[in-house]
């Protein structure tokens, strides 16, 4: 497992140790996370793959504040003054129905009081970035699925957060929806450069987007292996999948995952069994 201990506290944005989360099951006490060990780095798209219930949405939730840890501990560094530590953006659409999109994209920096100007200066360039300049006076309903993603998306940039998680936000789009926003994400993020902490169970997905990625066993979730992306960036989506490595890395990392599938299958049966 490689959690980089030599690497200046400087470089490293997360920080968790040992980090357990148990919680009361229909059939006792389920452990959710077991004793993870991890860094992540300031600036880098961290990427994490796992089988369903191996507690990846559990560690997202704890990293935006919104559950605890049962033991162990976790630092996040402080953010620059002014700057929320995080935005989440969901799986499910997130979206206020009765908005605009230019008020959904702007409702983080309304919160925070930031002046006119500027919100209509970051918003409408974010806007721009992910495609919606035309639809700024739309509302939820009147969007594609893929659209209402990219609002997400322009909102949680906009809001300039000191990191951004997350959660499978392209896994209900369609292959070609999901290639073209996994595209806009990584021109955005280039501009950037937050650090990122992205959920998905695709693992092309994760080659694609990822410096490096954490490959999580069944529950009890912990880190089965640490993978390193070699691609140089920026990266051009279609390009890349179709280089011999690509392949190769994709094969490597389902090598290590796939017991891991069939474990929670596994586990799965004997709930319901049970």
């Amino acid at each position: 497992m490689d959690t980089r201990p030599n690497a200046r506290k400087a470089d490293i944005k997360i920080r968790m140790r040992n980090l357990t989360k148990t919680f009361d099951g229909a059939h006792g006490l389920v452990t959710a996370l077991d004793d993870v060990t991890l860094d992540i780095e300031a600036g880098s798209f961290f990427m994490i793959v796992g089988p369903s219930g191996c507690g990846k949405t559990t560690l997202l939730r704890i990293l935006a504040g919104l559950d605890s840890p049962t033991s162990g501990s976790f630092e996040i560094s402080a953010p620059a003054a002014g700057r929320p530590a995080n935005s989440m953006v969901f799986q499910g659409d997130s979206l206020f129905p009765w908005m605009t999109v230019f008020e959904n994209a702007a409702y983080g920096l309304s919160l925070r009081n930031k002046p006119k100007a500027e919100i209509a200066d970051v918003v409408g360039h974010y806007l721009n970035r992910t495609g919606l300049s035309r639809f700024t006076r739309a509302y939820p309903h009147q969007l594609s699925g893929g659209m209402r993603q990219r609002v997400s998306i322009a909102r949680a940039f906009a809001n300039d957060p000191d990191i951004l998680l997350m959660d499978e936000p392209f896994s209900a789009l369609d292959e070609q929806n999901k290639v073209l926003l996994q595209e806009e994400l990584l021109r955005i993020w280039e501009e950037t450069r937050k650090t990122v902490v992205f959920i998905t169970h695709s693992v092309d997905e994760a080659v694609t987007l990822g410096d490096r990625i954490m490959i999580m066993s069944a529950q009890p979730g912990r880190i089965k292996q640490m993978v390193d992306v070699p691609f140089a960036r920026p990266r051009d989506v279609l390009e890349l999948r179709a280089r011999p490595q690509y392949g190769e890395l994709v094969y490597s990392i389902w090598g290590h995952l796939r017991d891991e599938v069939q474990r929670a299958r596994a586990q799965d049966e004997e709930s319901v069994k049970t």
